[in-house]
This record gives C-alpha cells, structure tokens and sequence, in this order.
C-alpha cells in the first residue's frame, strides 16, 4: 500500500531539497510532463545488469513517474556520475526483485504486486550499471 498523498507533499517541498544539498542519495533528473521543467528527485536507485528500478513510494501516479513514463527518459546522478536512461515501464516488484543484489530489502508498504518503475542504461552512455553503485 503507498503512503499517504499529503507526505509526498511535505517531502517535495521540504525534505526532497535537503537532501539533494547533503548529496548523499542518488538523484533522478526528469521533465515535467506539462511544463517542460526541470526536476530533481532523490531516489534509492536499485542497480539492474542492464538498468535501474526505482521505487515510488507514493504509487505509480507520482508526478516523478509520469513525469518519466510521458518523457521516455531520464538522467541519474549516482556516485559522481550521470547516467542517461530511457525506455522507461511499471514492472511487478515480484518480476524484477530476484534480478537485484542479494539482501536488498523491501520497503515497508512494498508487496510482490507492488508496481515499481524500471529504466534501462541509454546504449550509447556505456555505462553499467553495477559500476556505479546504488
């Protein structure tokens, strides 16, 4: 079950700024579907052979998700590097959680049918996703 709207709120506003300062967490670079701005969310940012998957907290209708699914793509900040993403999709929790390192744990909330969002590495990046940490 995802949390509650009115966090998401407080965390866009208030929480989300402070930690893209301290630095310390990952951070998921999209366009606004309507605005065509540009926006920075602090993500967990799980490291897949051929990509990423990250998980919206708040339900797949976070503004960041369909922000990324209208986009196709996005660029990730992790470790001191910037990775390009694209092909962006809902996958089950249950479909991609055994590709991810042993011992990840699931999030409070977060069930088997739980729809998590997965990006593939933009092919001409060359980057691997394993290099960068997550």
């Amino acid at each position: 079950m995802p949390l509650p709207r009115w966090l998401a709120q407080v965390n866009k506003r208030v929480f989300n700024p402070l930690e893209i300062r301290r630095g310390a967490r990952p951070v998921l670079t999209h366009l606004g579907r309507s605005s065509g701005r540009t926006y920075r969310t602090p993500l967990d940012a799980h490291p897949l052979p051929d990509g990423y998957v990250f998980i919206p907290m708040y339900g797949p209708r976070t503004d960041w998700v369909r922000n990324v699914l209208a986009s196709g793509t996005a660029r990730l900040s992790i470790g001191g590097k910037e990775i390009e993403l694209n092909s962006p999709r809902m996958v089950r929790k249950a479909d991609v959680w055994p590709l991810l390192a042993a011992g990840t744990k699931t999030p409070p909330g977060i069930s088997d049918e739980s729809e998590l969002l997965r990006m593939d590495l933009r092919e001409e990046s060359g980057q691997v996703a394993g290099d960068v940490g997550g």
